[in-house]
């Protein structure tokens, strides 16, 4: 998006009017000219050879640039020859070196089992992605320099859509590194993006390869025709009445069907001609009415220009004083004879930019304009987030467009303006944002509403987008007005202003991409693509707070297969196959392993993975993985995760190498099986100390002890209450109601819900969690993303992935829970599992990644097609509610319905975690109530007003106290 501004002579500021780009007084290309009428760019489809190009550089040009099988002719070559040599001009000018030819030992493996993202255009506007893409997805993200290097082949089973295939490509790998790729056999594309455009030439090649694929796809001709007609975006913009729009009067030949209808929208004349002649009359009538309306403000100028198609690109428009209506009409006529079907003739009012205050004295020489763009990119539920802003500084007396002026901050450029106080910014870059999401909020609401065949295909979407903004006075406050949609100029421009720092000099910090929000976007695309369909054996279905798997189940194309002991449990008519088996009686794994597989064989389930959410189930889970032969972590390392004083005891023998060993995290501890283990326990464990369930779950039964006989009151509570799995279903009792006695470690508790695959780290997200009320350990509040210092982050993420690969979990999704100490982290237990209660939909919401397809993914085999680095998208502070304090409130004013009634309204969020209202001694947690907020203190503040209206806090359970840890 683009704003534009005025550095003025003189200190005052223009009158409330709309304003519109600081055009020449002439024409850029005259009437007359068939330039006018041909594309622009190397990618917009224009005939001949590629532009004359100088790249200064030495880097090797004895390239295999041919495609085996797929013959260039001498036009399409030299194009091919041309992006190489600028895609090499680009690394050298980014610091990075040169691309790499191992074209002549091809790439091997199975062509569907990864992720595959593939660009198809200019090196130049999708750098930034590129690189980015190159960390994210490391030697997945591939750059095609010709539509030759990509074959489409009919998809079996989906008429009229295709498969896209790559035969060779240049990789990009973390670190810039480039590698000029030949795949045999062709990798298969799982998200394609192409620089498209209509004429001959690489453009149309890129719309045909774009149009009906199976897998998702970022552009399309036929979205891109509707994002670049000028008219028809504004009108889009007009109605959403978020953004704000120049007055216009558009003269249009035979509209498009969008056009057609609808209602009026303020300041937007649309008059449809049913001709290209004899309109003199109603031409006048129209513009003089126009000239003369209250919607031109006090707009003292108007531009006319075309809209449509054909004129993407194209600054042809000229300007007249607001005065002289025979001009105007005149250059109406003479622009409606070049229309062709759906174009359309616009008169649109124009003011000079806004003037800020500029200090000390007025500089000699013309005024300075600024523009000022911005990205912003489609993420996780459709939203729009706003990526990047950058500005351009040129001169007020010339176009100023994307490619004739610097990039620089909107900081820094507002600062030249004399707008240099925080708070002004910031006001503006909100209003920027607001528009700017708005914008492509109206874009993906229209897209909604088109069949597959308008929007280019199934998967087509729009997944960013550019917006040019001029920035004008209302009211006396700054306020952005949309001029157009684009494409990749404005994601151009981005990358150019990160350029900037390609040179690591002492006191810079790099730009942040502007291309990660949208690789995060590629890559969830693309995690959806590679599983739709994927048949998989769950075990477990567990309870009510797992409501979300089914329903993400059909939604990702899942093919669930359950094994659960209930044969009455909800989800039993939600899955492909129910399979009802006792999963509970652990003494004999291996044996209902072999029984299960045998069942599985006897159904002729053709699996492509087996996983659990729940904890019952992990070790069985492993042990029927070994005998399918599907993927999933040793059962050895299961069986040590699951029991806790296994875990402590098998780290603090790990001393390493390397170094630091994850016997720096454990905790001494000493298993309790029977009442004369507690006495042995008392003198080998220092108190005061935690006992809790060997196999437990969900915090039941913990407790602080501070001496002996606390000790052995508890044991024999625990052996009496807790005998198995009928006293408290779901907590691990079929494993046996054995104990252990830990030191009690203070500190701050934190979750580290971490994604593994091959023994890799590829995502940790880190919550912190508020004091529990002892003696008790059930949880009372949570916040994320973490409130710590970089370094304690990385402190604890480190501790919990060394602790996993110590145990020997190498694939999956797990959960850790530590303390943070002052002599650093220290483990409380591993769950090896996806992490419970809140942290799969909280996680989900604030980074775009679900825990849950990564751990279907790693499950089949498949890499979790992850954001090396999620940014959090805001704050999640919460609270539990738990029966035993709030059984009141949650019967009558509380009720799960005036939950869930506020959970709707966006109030809230609320994560149900049992089905009754029942009371007991060992209770978990009823329900999560979370509020959100761009800070974690306004977050904060909302939780607690909420709590304290809905009755939730107390003087037994103070939520302020709770929440007091997030500060």
């Amino acid at each position: 998006m683009c704003l534009l501004l005025t550095l003025p002579k003189t200190h005052h500021f223009c009158p409330p009017q709309l304003s519109l780009d600081p055009l020449g007084p002439e024409w850029d290309c005259p009437l007359g000219s068939k330039d006018l009428e041909e594309e622009e760019g190397p990618w917009g489809g224009g005939s001949g050879l590629p532009p004359p190009g100088f790249f200064p550089g030495s880097w090797s040009h004895e390239v295999g640039l041919d495609c085996k099988g797929s013959p260039e002719g001498a036009e399409a070559r030299a194009w091919t020859v041309y992006y190489y040599s600028l895609l090499q001009s680009c690394l050298q000018q980014a610091g990075l070196p040169e691309t790499q030819d191992r074209s002549q030992v091809p790439r091997t493996g199975c062509p569907g089992a990864e992720v595959t993202l593939c660009i198809l255009g200019s090196p130049c506007t999708f750098l930034s992605v590129l690189l980015e893409g190159g960390v994210q997805s490391p030697g997945n993200m591939l750059l095609c320099l010709s539509p030759a290097w990509l074959t489409k082949v009919p998809a079996p089973g989906q008429p009229g859509e295709a498969a896209l295939l790559v035969s060779k490509a240049v990789s990009f790998h973390p670190g810039g590194l480039t590698f000029l790729d030949d795949f045999v056999p062709p990798r298969r594309a799982t998200y394609f993006l192409a620089g498209l455009g209509l004429g001959p030439g690489p453009g149309r090649e890129a719309a045909e390869l774009a149009r009906d694929l199976t897998c998702p796809t970022g552009a399309s001709a036929e979205l891109a025709r509707l994002l670049e007609d000028r008219l028809l975006t504004r009108r889009l913009l007009a109605q959403q009445g978020d953004v704000a729009v120049p007055a216009t009067l558009a003269f249009t030949y035979k509209p498009p069907a969008l056009l057609r209808g609808g209602d009026a929208s303020p300041g937007l004349r649309l008059v449809e001609l049913n001709g290209k002649e004899g309109q003199e009359t109603l031409v006048k009538e129209e513009v003089g009415a126009f000239l003369h309306s209250k919607a031109l403000g006090d707009a003292l100028q108007v531009a006319v220009k075309l809209s449509g198609w054909r004129w993407r690109g194209r600054q042809a428009l000229r300007l007249y004083p607001r005065t002289e209506l025979d001009p105007v009409v005149d250059t109406v006529l003479a622009l409606l004879e070049k229309l062709e079907e759906e174009e359309s003739v616009l008169v649109e009012a124009v003011c000079p930019p806004a003037r800020l205050p500029f200090p000390g004295s007025p500089l000699p020489g013309p005024e300075l304009a600024l523009r000022i763009c911005a990205v912003v990119c489609r993420t996780q539920g459709d939203r729009p987030l706003l990526s990047k802003v950058v500005c351009g500084v040129g001169r007020g007396d010339r176009p100023l467009r994307h490619q004739n002026s610097l990039p620089r901050t909107l900081e820094v450029a507002l600062a030249q303006c004399g707008l240099g106080e925080a708070s002004q910014v910031t006001d503006v870059r909100r209003r920027v944002k607001a528009a700017a999401e708005a914008a492509l909020a109206a874009v993906l609401a229209l897209e909604a509403g088109l069949s597959a065949e308008q929007r280019g295909g199934r998967q087509a979407r729009t997944d960013f987008l550019g917006v040019d903004f001029v920035l004008t006075v209302a009211g006396r406050a700054l306020t952005p007005v949309a001029l157009e949609l684009n494409g990749g100029l404005c994601l151009e421009a981005c990358g150019a202003l990160e350029g900037l720092w390609a040179a690591p000099r002492p006191g810079l910090v790099a730009e942040e991409a502007a291309a990660a929000p949208l690789l995060e976007t590629m890559l969830r695309r693309s995690a959806r693509y590679l599983m739709e369909g994927k048949q998989l054996l769950l075990l477990g279905a567990g309870g009510v707070s797992k409501k979300f798997v089914w329903e993400a189940a059909r939604d990702y194309g899942l093919k669930l297969h359950l094994v659960e002991s209930d044969p009455n449990h909800f989800a039993s008519q939600l899955v492909q196959t129910f399979i009802h088996f006792d999963v509970t009686e652990h003494q004999r794994d291996e044996e209902n392993a072999r029984l299960l597989a045998e069942l599985v064989r006897a159904r002729g389930l053709q699996l492509d993975g087996c996983f659990s959410y729940w904890d019952d189930c992990l070790v069985l889970t492993a042990l029927l993985c070994q005998e399918l032969g599907l993927p999933c972590s040793p059962p050895a390392a299961m069986r040590l995760a699951k029991q806790k004083s296994r875990t402590q005891l098998h780290l603090l023998c790990h001393h390493g190498p390397p170094w630091p060993a994850p016997s720096l995290y454990a905790v001494p501890c000493c298993p309790l099986e029977s009442e004369a283990d507690v006495d042995k326990a008392v003198r080998q464990v220092p108190l005061p100390g935690v006992m809790k369930l060997e196999f437990g779950a969900g915090a039941v039964g913990v407790r602080l002890v501070e001496d002996a006989p606390q000790c052995h009151e508890h044991f024999s509570r625990i052996a009496r209450d807790l005998q198995g799995e009928a006293d408290h279903p779901g907590i691990g009792l079929g494993w046996g109601n054995a104990m252990l006695l830990m030191e009690f470690i203070e500190g701050t508790e934190h979750d580290v819900d971490l994604v593994l695959f091959g023994g890799r780290l590829l995502a940790a997200f880190v919550s912190d969690n508020g004091p529990t009320r002892l003696p008790g350990f059930t949880e009372t509040a949570a916040c994320m993303p973490t409130g710590l210092a970089p370094e304690q982050e990385a402190q604890l993420v480190q501790a919990a992935f060394r602790c996993c690969l110590g145990c020997g979990l190498l694939d999956g999704v797990f959960n850790v829970e530590l303390k943070l100490t002052g002599t650093g982290p220290r483990l409380i237990e591993i769950n090896p599992r996806m992490g419970g209660f809140y942290l799969r939909d909280w996680i989900l919401e604030l980074y775009g990644v679900d825990l849950l397809l990564a751990a279907a993914m790693v499950a089949c085999g498949l890499r979790p097609a992850l954001p090396a680095h999620p940014r959090a998208r805001g704050h999640l502070v919460g609270v539990m509610c738990l029966v035993s304090q709030h059984l009141q409130v949650l019967s009558s004013t509380t009720s799960r319905e005036t939950l869930q009634a506020l959970h709707d309204q966006g109030l809230l969020r609320l994560n149900l975690l049992e089905e009754a209202l029942v009371p007991g001694e060992y209770e978990e947690p009823y329900c999560s109530v979370a509020c959100a907020g761009p800070s974690p203190a306004e977050a904060r503040l909302r939780l607690l007003g909420l709590c304290q209206g809905l009755g939730i806090d107390g003087p037994h359970y103070p939520v302020a106290y709770f929440l007091s840890h997030f500060k």
